[in-house]
């Protein structure tokens, strides 16, 4: 998983750095790598998801009107 930024004739040095970082982010490289560094246990991602999904559907309920 390579990510290319090739610079264009006017581009300065802080634009191309501006296009990478917007690349790694649009990438989930960032958000990936968060995720990576500390372990959860299986148990708790099933927490997060089904807190997430009781959450979604509150809010549902709540602008349903």
């Amino acid at each position: 998983m390579s990510i290319v930024v090739k610079a264009g004739p006017g581009d300065s040095t802080d634009s191309v750095i501006r296009k990478f970082q917007k690349k790694v982010v649009m990438e989930g490289i960032v958000q990936e790598i968060r995720d990576r560094s500390v372990y959860r246990k299986p148990s708790e991602l099933r927490q997060e998801y089904l807190a997430e999904k009781r959450r979604k559907i509150m809010r549902a309920k709540r602008y349903a009107r």
